[in-house]
């Protein structure tokens, strides 16, 4: 049974006034000297060096972008560039400490981000892991492009050296589009990013990295895995839905109340918000934002402000040692934290921002601050190093970058990749069972869940059923699901699920009851209603390594979504050329019965979207064997369920089996033969077209074929045009507004691969395109068999004596399109 936690009315109407955490603000105070002892003169001068790599990087980056050239080395970059000259301590300060396990995300200005924790790893890598990676990564398609030019400048050095050509050249090639970058160039500068070395992506949406950070920490979490994640994002992030959605997530109580003592604690995540006070041309403190001082902010998500504090970013000693101290609660359990780094760009947004909305005088002031130039003064002044070896490290940073500049620019030894070769990358279409080679953790034997011994006494199939069968005993989609998802929680690890009401309700309509039972909270929980974090989290959860099923419980709600699903979902894994898994699956229903916000299908939208897999099943068959392809799988799914069907039972497949199958991605299904014309149908109005079907053949002697479509994306159109080659006409029908609708996509590829074999245009009868009314108007809305009968005796094959119910004219469309509706 769910844990419940009693809210006593005594306690909550008690009269009291709250005391809010002290937030400290930049309260650093430790000496060099101590410094010094803690990490001693070399990693010292490290930080300077990384911070210089990351200087004199973005200056190329900015001479190439605003002069088309870098001493004497012309180039012409079409791509963006968004730089963060003047940041460097707070990147570097940032990673000082961590190690490859710990995670990065960040924003779309990241480059020094990358720089500065590909360059700690460098330094903590023994020099045969380090060549490891480098000669494993992509086949070493990086590697060989730097040892070429090594060998042909007659440079040498060990293997940190070879480390440090590689980091730059592979970050660069990525930023120019070329194939040897980290990313095959697919990701380009705002989204660059190195697993190996702890640097997840990066990300082009303002906040964007905050929920799949918390998702990335929530996986450790469950998971047991070393190191911490952080969100690098930007201080106007802070107006964002998703970022709140993400910070109060990551910040949940379940963690420290109803977790199992195995898994209690925060998640082990960092917001860091790297706050240079503009989001692009707004200045943030004193215009577009309320907080005054952004660390202020984590006192409105938990009892312990977030353990905020605002750091200067300008020092990275004192990043360093903020990061050290906040480690020590995130491993206490005591997570999630906020950040507030306070910096400054000294470039614009980006390279066509000529910074009007600045000062000239601030930008100045900061520039005289140059964190770099105070941090060498201080070294030198207590004798860590010397001026001239600082000088000999400028000499060299500079010298190393003009090297992987003439090699990233280099057609032959860095092309781009061909477009033909993008399409490969868009799905991973491998199927692993289990993620992990742990055992499951599950609170009971499947077999004795109360809910598996129940199902196992229902009528798994209806065909050829002697007698009818009550609704209660016949084996239906929910139950579907459910199967589905028990077998994969007790084979893969790693899978979760979570969504609105997933554990004390059963989930949305009850696919889920019994799975309480079966599975302890960190496998199954409630989140709450923030459908950007539960789809982010999601995102960040299966990209880090785990399998996630994610739920929204309406269709509709997916707006709340739109970034997570369409650009961060749909996306990662072929941005990064593979490097990155997404064996997220997303479940969805379409909902009846509601009114206009709840019952909408919007498979459309999701179809439209490339690297999104689109299943809709429409038969408990179907719905377990789909289910099992998308969680046997590694590429995004967006499972689309319909709330008419899940009390249905099989009424076309002759048996349901007991264990694991998986239905043909793509594949449609007829449901009926037939020689006179095709109807191709995407969820419950398969049944409303097998009803117009059997009107069909009893009263006209008209027999119909009935197709199933099953999937959106992908979806094999051969058997469709095989049955369309014979019949000579087609009706589709979904329960989506007609206008839009993918079945329209749909009918226009087929008009194109069987336009010489039909007999009249496709005609589709979709939903009205109007709001959807209350449930007692719903035959007026959504498509009836009366509709598709009128639609096929006005459009594809008149019908002998048939006087039509509704309008399906050419001339009743002109008039609805001109009004539209």
């Amino acid at each position: 049974m769910p844990k419940s936690l009693f809210i006593d009315p005594k306690t909550v109407r008690q009269a009291q006034m709250l005391t809010l955490p002290q937030i400290p603000v930049n309260q650093y105070k430790t000496t060099l000297a101590d410094e010094r002892k803690r990490f001693g003169d070399a990693k010292l001068v490290g930080v300077l060096e990384d911070m210089l790599v990351i200087r004199e990087f973005e200056t190329m980056l900015q001479k190439v972008k605003l002069e088309g050239s870098y001493e004497g080395i012309s180039y012409e970059h079409a791509g963006p560039a968004h730089l963060s000259i003047g940041q460097e301590a707070a990147a570097v300060g940032q990673a000082l400490t961590l190690g490859i396990d710990d995670f990065i995300f960040g924003s779309h200005r990241s480059h020094g981000e990358i720089l500065a924790k590909g360059s700690s790893a460098i330094r903590q890598l023994d020099d045969a892991t380090l060549d490891k990676i480098m000669r494993t990564f992509d086949g070493g398609a990086a590697l060989k492009v730097v040892e070429a030019g090594a060998s042909h400048s007659g440079s040498a050095g060990g293997v940190k050296e070879l480390a440090k050509d590689f980091l730059a050249y592979g970050a660069l090639a990525e930023i120019f589009a070329k194939v040897t970058g980290f990313n095959k160039g697919l990701g380009g500068s705002m989204h660059a990013f190195f697993t190996p070395f702890g640097i997840y992506p990066n990300n082009a949406l303002v906040g964007g990295s905050a929920d799949i950070a918390a998702g990335s920490a929530l996986y450790k979490k469950v998971n047991g895995k070393k190191g911490l994640v952080i969100a690098n994002i930007g201080d106007a992030s802070m107006g964002c839905g998703p970022v709140w959605e993400a910070m109060n997530f990551a910040g949940m109580d379940q963690f420290h109340q109803l977790w199992d003592k195995a898994h209690q604690g925060g998640l082990p995540v960092i917001f860091n918000f790297m706050n240079n006070f503009y989001g692009m041309g707004g200045q943030t403190a004193g215009e577009t934002m309320s907080y005054g001082i952004l660390a202020r902010v984590g006192a409105g998500v938990n009892a312990d402000a977030m353990h905020s504090e605002r750091v200067d970013g300008y020092n990275p000693l004192a990043v360093a040692d903020a990061i050290i101290r906040k480690r020590e609660m995130i491993a206490a359990g005591r997570g999630p934290v906020l950040l507030d780094t306070i910096t400054y760009r000294i470039s614009g947004h980006s390279p066509s921002d000529a910074s009007s909305y600045r000062d000239k005088a601030e930008i100045e002031a900061w520039q005289q601050a140059d964190p770099i130039t105070a941090y060498a003064d201080s070294l030198v002044k207590a004798g860590v190093t010397t001026a001239a070896a600082v000088d000999a490290i400028k000499a060299a940073v500079k010298a190393r970058t003009m090297k992987v500049l003439k090699l990233a620019i280099d057609p032959v030894l860095s092309p781009r990749m061909p477009a033909e070769q993008i399409a490969p990358l868009m799905f991973s279409n491998t199927q692993i069972l289990a993620l992990d080679t742990r055992t499951p953790e599950l609170s009971q034997p499947l077999a004795e869940n109360a809910r598996v011994k129940q199902i196992a006494g229902k009528t798994r199939s209806l065909v050829g059923a002697t007698a009818a069968v009550p609704k209660a005993k016949q084996y239906n989609i929910a139950d579907a699901i459910f199967e589905a998802m028990a077998h994969h929680f007790a084979t893969d690890p790693t899978m979760v699920a979570y969504g609105e009401e997933n554990r004390d309700w059963g989930g949305a309509f009850a696919a889920y009851r019994g799975l309480t039972e079966l599975l302890p909270y960190h496998r199954l929980f409630n989140s709450p209603i923030s459908e950007g974090a539960i789809v982010g989290t999601g995102v960040g959860y299966a990209l880090t390594g785990g399998r996630a099923v994610v739920e929204l419980m309406y269709c509709d709600f997916l707006g709340r979504a739109g970034d997570e699903v369409f650009n961060q979902m749909a996306k990662w894994q072929s941005m990064s050329a593979g490097v990155l898994k997404m064996p997220l699956t997303l479940r969805i229903s379409v909902g009846a019965k509601y009114g206009a916000q709840h019952s909408q299908d919007w498979v459309a939208m999701c179809a439209m979207i490339p690297g999104l897999k689109i299943a809709f099943p429409a038969t408990p068959y179907d719905a377990k064997g789909m289910l099992h392809a998308a969680l046997a799988g590694t590429d995004p799914v967006v499972f689309f369920e319909s709330q008419r069907l899940y009390g249905n039972g099989e009424e076309f497949a002759k048996e349901v089996p007991q264990g694991f199958y998986t239905v043909p991605e793509g594949a449609p299904a007829m449901r009926r033969a037939g020689k006179d014309l095709t109807i191709l149908t995407m969820g419950s109005t398969l049944y409303r077209a097998m009803e117009a079907a059997k009107i069909l053949s009893e009263k006209f002697g008209v027999e119909a074929e009935v197709w199933d479509a099953r999937w959106a994306v992908p979806f094999d159109y051969a058997p469709i045009v095989e049955s369309v080659t014979r019949t000579g006409r087609i009706l589709l029908s979904s329960d989506a507004c007609e206008r839009g609708s993918f079945m329209h996509t749909m009918g226009s590829t087929i008009s194109r691969l069987a336009f010489g074999k039909l007999d009249a245009p496709p005609v589709v009868v979709g939903t009205r395109n109007w709001i959807s009314p209350g449930a007692e108007m719903e035959s007026d809305y959504f498509p009836q068999p009366s509709w598709m009968i009128d639609a096929i005796h006005e459009n594809l094959l008149p019908l002998k004596g048939h006087s039509a119910k509704s309008n399906q004219t050419n001339l009743e469309l002109l008039r609805r399109t001109r009004a539209g509706v």
